[in-house]
């Protein structure tokens, strides 16, 4: 059924077979020799063959990061495997290898065409990233059970497959099973599929395949509630505040604090927590939704610089192209002209007159790009601005506009306070708290509510001192009562634990803002001096043609 190992010793794929395969398959003659001097670039193959070579391991093939069609038929593979870098990948066949499980292929979302026709594969499995799969050939391999061809149904693209040559083939029921459950494939096994048979056979399995519709829409429904939660937290985490829609905070810090148990078992914190914890939740739920919409701010500008950037780049490039096309209209005729020409004098002349051109082709070309880089240069100069600011509001400055949302009483306090960072006004159960959506809004809360236990602490313990305590006190509680000091070092560390968890929350979302403003900068930077060299040597690459062109000419005439 595959392949048996050649006498001699298995190949290894090497940077040295890759240059020789390239060069194989690349561009012949002038066009050859000139890419064989410039060397290869692995970045820019598209295509490659790689059949016939006796390979056992699929390795080294991080560099082709841009091949979209990998041929390796014919060879003596056993795994799938070194191909995670081959995210372009579009077409892949590994026929006649001796493959026995499909694996290996999770980064291959663009994949349309693969081929594992002749191998030892015994199940049609770990295909799931490969949403957009057209042709699918696994014929002559030892499949068995028929029903796994029901995988197959998650590939809504798929339309030709060939499982011909398996065990399963054989059985009686084979080609009507197979169109009954895959009702969007056009070709099995090489063969169209008539509108006749595909009705047999839907009538055929009506009753299972209703069944099967059922269960895969309750599992496309979770699915979806999934995806859609996922989405949506990676919307929060861009906005650096996943988690804070909620009482997560609240609840990480009793989590994470030893004494959290002992201390919630005091007279009266049953009660104190709950107002607590409504507060905190409340500030970090103002605090998310100020974030998102500063998110939203800074997705709008960065969207509004790239596309000016898009704009600036495509105008200044038709200005060039324009440039070019005028020399090409006056190359045509002034080189007919030379050709006809007799008169040494004249022709000297004219050559002296091309070149000019040419010159001025070239001034020209590199005058646009220079208008372009200063023109970017500024344009990147307000961009990094504008965004500074978006995320020195969203890191510093109050959400004011939603503050006279919540109660008009803030307009009025807000008036008479002149501030950058926070005033938290702090009452009880039925007054109205002034927030600026900061993390120190937390900790002043996290204070008042120390300072609280504290009081508690004290006057249950005066309360034990003098026997006047009606409550039974859990005993690992009663044992921090030994003294003053005991209970208060123990309400002093569970106040540290809370103060320190809202601490790393605060530093992992400026941390997060700040680096991503700087990564994001630092990339603009980097891709337009890389613009610019390959502009840069682009004009030059097509002075030189026009250059020697006119040589050409000079010398011998027209090419």
């Amino acid at each position: 059924m595959s392949r048996l190992y050649d006498t001699i010793e298995p190949s290894v794929i090497d940077e040295q077979m890759l240059k020789n395969a390239v060069e194989e398959q690349g561009p012949k003659g002038e066009a050859g020799r000139i890419a064989k001097q410039e060397g290869i670039d692995f970045g820019d193959v598209l295509s490659l063959r790689l059949d016939f070579k006796n390979i056992l391991k699929i390795d080294n093939l991080w560099s082709l990061v841009n091949l979209t069609k990998l041929q390796m038929d014919n060879n003596i593979i056993e795994r799938i495997e070194g191909l995670d870098m081959l995210v372009n990948l579009e077409w892949l066949d590994l026929s006649f290898n001796n493959i026995e499980v499909i694996e290996g292929l999770d980064k291959l979302t663009k994949l349309k065409d693969l081929t594992l026709y002749n191998n030892r594969i015994l199940k049609i499995e770990n295909m799931e990233s490969l949403t957009n799969l057209h042709v699918f050939s696994v014929g002559n391999n030892s499949l068995k059970q028929l029903d796994n061809v029901v995988y197959l149904r998650q590939f809504k693209s798929l339309r030709t497959l060939n499982l011909s040559g398996n065990p399963f083939s054989e059985e009686a029921n084979y080609k009507e099973y197979v169109i009954a459950h895959l009702p969007e494939l056009v070709y099995l096994d090489f063969r169209l599929i008539d509108e006749s048979a595909r009705e047999a056979a839907t009538e055929r399995y009506k009753y299972s395949i209703e069944e099967l519709v059922h269960d895969e829409t309750i599992a496309k429904r979770k699915q979806d509630e999934l995806a859609e939660k996922l989405q949506e937290r990676q919307l929060h985490k861009l906005a650096y505040v996943e988690d804070l829609n909620g009482p997560w905070l609240f609840e990480s810090m009793y989590t994470e604090d030893p004494e959290a148990d002992k201390l919630g078992a005091l007279p009266g914190m049953e009660e104190l927590l709950d107002g607590y914890k409504g507060k905190f939740t409340a500030v970090c739920q103002e605090i998310f939704e100020f974030a998102l919409k500063e998110h939203e701010k800074r997705e709008a500008e960065i969207a509004s610089f790239f596309s000016c950037l898009e704009e600036a780049t495509q105008d200044n490039n038709n200005g060039g192209v324009k440039q070019i096309h005028s020399y090409i209209e006056y190359k045509k005729k002034v080189f007919l002209d030379y050709t006809s020409m007799t008169d040494q004098s004249r022709l000297e002349s004219m050559m002296k007159e091309i070149l000019g051109e040419i010159r001025k082709l070239w001034d020209t070309l590199m005058g646009l790009e220079m208008e372009l880089v200063d023109q970017l240069e500024d344009t990147i100069k307000d961009f990094e601005r504008n965004m500074a600011d978006l995320v020195t509001t969203f890191i510093e400055q109050p959400l004011r506009g939603n503050l006279g949302a919540l109660h008009p009483f803030y307009h009025t306090t807000w008036n008479r306070l002149s501030c950058n960072r926070l005033y938290y006004l702090l009452c009880d159960d039925d007054i109205y708290s002034l927030t600026l959506f900061t993390m120190t809004q937390l900790r002043d809360l996290e204070n008042t509510h120390h300072e609280k236990v504290s009081d508690i602490a004290v006057v249950t313990l005066e309360k034990m001192m003098k026997n006047e305590l009606e409550e039974d006190l859990p005993d690992d509680l009663r044992m921090l009562f030994v003294d003053k000091d005991t209970i208060m070092n123990a309400v002093s560390a569970s106040h540290d634990t809370h103060l320190l968890k809202i601490d790393n929350k605060e530093d992992d979302i400026l941390t997060r803002a700040t680096t991503r403003m700087q990564s994001l900068n630092e990339k603009i930077h980097n891709d337009e001096v890389l613009r610019n060299r390959n502009r840069v040597a682009e004009v030059n690459n097509l002075v030189d043609h026009f250059r020697d062109e006119a040589d050409s000419y000079e010398v011998t005439g027209p090419m």
